[in-house]
């Protein structure tokens, strides 16, 4: 059956060539893609130097500081973040772009797009699996995830999770009150938008555990840090955060 279900794929793909998510460009020439090598090849990368506690540039490419200004005045719970692309939210952005890919997927509904949006990892994660005992995604409220049909990050640590052979847990946090969206929020609105927004309803599942927080994009870092404090405070070792994209 398995190789009689290949052959069906490959006659599909022959007669209806599937398309890039992004940009549309037939991918005949690379079988078993949702993404073209192009449209990979133009994610806008974090430019270096970077502060080596929240991933972000830091101000000056010739300053000795090793944290951006925010981290040194505020520092996170979280003890470091780490991020594949820059996400741009100006009006600017081509329709085959990352940002409008994430867009497309988390406000257009369309679930088909999370697998695509794997393919922008990479091969080499920035990350060690030898430095964790779990995977977390940042959790939805249940309005949001029934609205949505799915939790973008879930998804995401899923693909994390396998890559790094570590476990998963996708209700080890869960989110306990409902919070507006936080995309027209400066920062100081964003920490209470999700004040006490999440909780850990049996600790013993991250006790002592040092955990891997995923979401798909990070913009003022209010929400990781957020679940970050409430991860510690029942009692988890350590957690670092990973994010697709982060907003600069």
């Amino acid at each position: 059956m398995p190789a009689l279900a290949q052959r069906f794929s490959t006659v599909f793909d022959f007669l209806y060539p599937p398309r890039c998510a992004a940009c549309g460009t037939p991918l005949a020439s690379e079988p078993g893609r949702r993404v073209c090598a192009r449209c990979v090849a133009r994610v806008e990368l974090v430019p270096n130097p970077r502060c080596e506690v929240c991933g972000g540039p830091l101000e000056s490419a010739t300053s000795d500081a090793r944290q951006c200004a925010r981290c040194l005045a505020h520092p996170p719970r979280y003890r470091i973040a780490r991020t594949i692309a820059r996400y741009r939210t100006t009006a600017e952005d081509e329709p085959g772009s990352l940002p409008a890919l994430i867009r497309r997927h988390k406000y257009g509904l369309d679930q088909s797009v999370g697998r695509a949006l794997i393919e922008y990892l990479g091969d080499n994660l920035p990350l060690s699996a030898n430095d964790y005992d779990i995977v977390i995604p940042v959790p939805l409220h249940w309005r949001r995830l029934w609205w949505r049909g799915f939790n973008q990050a879930a998804l995401l640590a899923e693909e994390v999770a396998r890559r790094l052979n570590l476990p998963l847990d996708t209700t080890a946090m869960s989110r306990r009150r409902f919070t507006p969206p936080q995309t027209a929020q400066h920062h100081d609105e964003r920490i209470k938008n999700v004040r006490r927004a999440f909780s850990v309803p049996n600790p013993d599942r991250v006790k002592n555990r040092r955990i891997l927080l995923i979401d798909d994009v990070m913009t003022t870092g209010a929400t990781v840090d957020e679940c970050a404090r409430v991860l510690l405070a029942a009692g988890a070792t350590s957690v670092d955060v990973f994010t697709l994209a982060r907003v600069l």
